[in-house]
């Protein structure tokens, strides 16, 4: 990794820990499934209160990766972020292939 000014890396350190959640990724996932979800049919996918997913949505829009419109009473969110996917999908990779070998029977002799 190149070396990074102190503001990269500050804004860098905040991207992290807004997708450290749990929550959080649940419903990102959910939004990169499927576009422009309201507040209500994400909080029930997650199984979270609208009040808890609507506070996640608002963080993670404020962080730039999400976007809204209202419609009518409703508000629908999307992801924004181009490169969130992609993000995403090394970090999950990583993760289950570590899982796969920490489970995996010790085959060295």
């Amino acid at each position: 990794m190149a070396v990074l000014s102190g503001a990269v890396l500050q804004q860098t350190a905040a991207r992290f820990a807004l997708l450290g959640d749990p929550t959080r990724l649940q419903l990102l996932g959910l939004l990169l499934e499927r576009a422009d979800y309201t507040v209500g049919e994400l909080a029930a996918a997650a199984g979270v209160s609208v009040a808890n997913a609507s506070q996640h949505l608002r963080r993670l829009e404020a962080g730039g990766i999400l976007g809204r419109r209202r419609i009518g009473n409703t508000v629908q969110y999307r992801v924004v972020e181009a490169s969130i996917e992609q993000l995403c999908a090394i970090v999950c990779a990583s993760v289950q292939e570590r899982a796969r070998v920490l489970v995996a029977p010790d085959t060295i002799e």
